[in-house]
């Protein structure tokens, strides 16, 4: 999460959105960065704003907004399940290694999840404590280049982003049972994503 009081934006960093890439470029610019512990960078609107906005409602004049990303929702999943093949996490909890996309997705739609399933819901992370979808503006992933345009006109810089936290590549198909299943057990995180994609 980054906090820029001048311009009275928020950038809340939804997982597997490339937040990490653009707090790399812009991390230096803002006011207040929460980025050292998962819990801290990923902080989700309600927590926000129930913990942090009337304390920043304090250093700034007026309504502070703010702007996410969403991911389509297959996709995301896919970047979760590529993420925790990762090496690094083998022997662990969280890694899917030897588990098949097909499995992780069965599991993450489970009612006791395991734990390398657990990776919440981007409509949950975006949506205020009474369930509606409260962020003030939201691009989509693969409208990067509009989230870039947006920032580069509200934060008044040229803005340039790298690669960061890149999944291991692995590749993916979800069987079509499923992916219904996904769409009947989530049907927000797909309705939002649809309804913002260019």
């Amino acid at each position: 999460m980054m906090i820029f009081l001048k311009e009275k934006l928020v950038f809340l960093a939804t997982p597997k959105t490339a937040s990490t890439s653009i707090e790399g470029a812009l991390g230096r610019h803002c006011d207040i960065r929460l980025s050292k512990t998962p819990n801290a960078k990923h902080t989700p609107l309600r927590k926000y704003k129930r913990m942090l906005e009337p304390f920043v409602q304090t250093l700034v004049t007026g309504e502070i907004e703010t702007v996410a990303m969403i991911r389509e929702p297959v996709d995301w999943l896919g970047s979760w399940y590529r993420y925790r093949r990762r090496e690094s996490l083998n022997g662990k909890p969280n890694s899917t290694a030897g588990v098949s996309f097909d499995q992780f997705v069965a599991a993450y739609l489970s009612d006791s999840q395991p734990e390398y399933a657990h990776v919440g819901s981007q409509f949950r992370f975006l949506s205020d404590k009474d369930g509606n979808l409260g962020v003030d503006y939201l691009f989509c992933y693969d409208d990067v280049e509009g989230l870039l345009r947006f920032l580069e006109n509200r934060l008044g810089r040229t803005i340039s982003i790298g690669h960061a936290n890149v999944s291991p590549v692995v590749e993916l198909a979800l069987s079509p049972d499923l992916q219904k299943e996904l769409r009947t057990a989530y049907p927000q995180d797909f309705e939002i994503y649809e309804r913002f994609r260019k």
